[in-house]
């Protein structure tokens, strides 16, 4: 018998009930608790400010038709018999305007204009040839840095950094002096230095030659040997002479 099918029976032909199944538990964060404990923090902490402490409108102060529209200032009674400004003066008057003074203008500006100094015109120049004129001074045609006093003359600033560094220098310099001193190091002679470089010159000419001196074929070990020899002396050869032809100055040690 297949235990999937059911059995045969009058009794299945009865409706039954159905029965809902059973909801599942609600969702419940792990963190419900922590926030529920910070939140009753938070209400605690403001339990004793008490009620705000504001002045409550009184419900008498409402607001009214027109009260917010602008007062007209309150009317004033017309008043014949007040006085009036005065007239305004006739063409025929003429007024005393400020102080008066006897001075004579015209002859004073005349001998003004007499005893100056001509005044100079300003410089200009014309690029167009319908005459347009522009100032000189601000264009950069005109030499008017190089005509300054301290054109040309070295800064203050500029002295007293060449200073400095001058300063510097000497100081590493006896320094350097001192510690070679102390660490018994020898200087070598422009004779010596030319002696030690026509030396390392000399040696380099002889492994070239004997470099060149090889057989063109380097079939066997002992000819790849040497010649790896020799390229290896050469390459060290020019790299002393480099270095020396380089530096003029060169401290050996007495041991050495």
């Amino acid at each position: 018998m297949d235990p999937t099918c059911s059995s045969e029976c009058i009794y299945n032909l009865i409706p039954r009930d159905l029965k809902e199944p059973p909801q599942p538990p609600r969702y419940t964060s792990i963190f419900r608790a922590a926030i529920k404990n910070d939140l009753q923090k938070v209400k605690t902490a403001m339990k004793t400010m008490g009620p705000a402490k504001v002045e409550v409108p009184s419900p008498k102060d409402f607001l009214k038709k027109h009260s917010k529209e602008k007062a007209l200032p309150p009317k004033k009674k017309f008043d014949r018999n007040e006085p009036k400004k005065p007239a305004v003066p006739l063409r025929s008057d003429h007024p005393v305007m400020g102080i008066q003074s006897g001075k004579n203008f015209i002859n004073t500006n005349a001998a003004d204009v007499i005893m100056g100094v001509a005044k100079k015109p300003k410089p200009i120049y014309v690029d167009k040839r319908t005459g347009d004129k522009h100032d000189l001074e601000t264009s950069g045609l005109f030499p008017k840095y190089i005509n300054k006093k301290d054109y040309g003359v070295t800064p203050e600033y500029i002295c007293k950094r060449n200073e400095e560094v001058k300063k510097a220098q000497e100081e590493y310099d006896c320094y350097v002096q001192e510690k070679l001193k102390k660490a018994a190091m020898k200087r070598l002679s422009n004779e010596e230095r030319e002696a030690v470089l026509q030396g390392l010159k000399k040696n380099w000419e002889e492994v070239h030659k004997e470099f060149q001196s090889l057989s063109v074929f380097t079939d066997s070990t002992p000819k790849k040997t040497r010649k790896q020899r020799l390229e290896e002396e050469m390459k060290q050869l020019e790299h002393d002479i480099g270095v020396i032809e380089k530096h003029k100055i060169i401290y050996i040690a007495n041991n050495a």
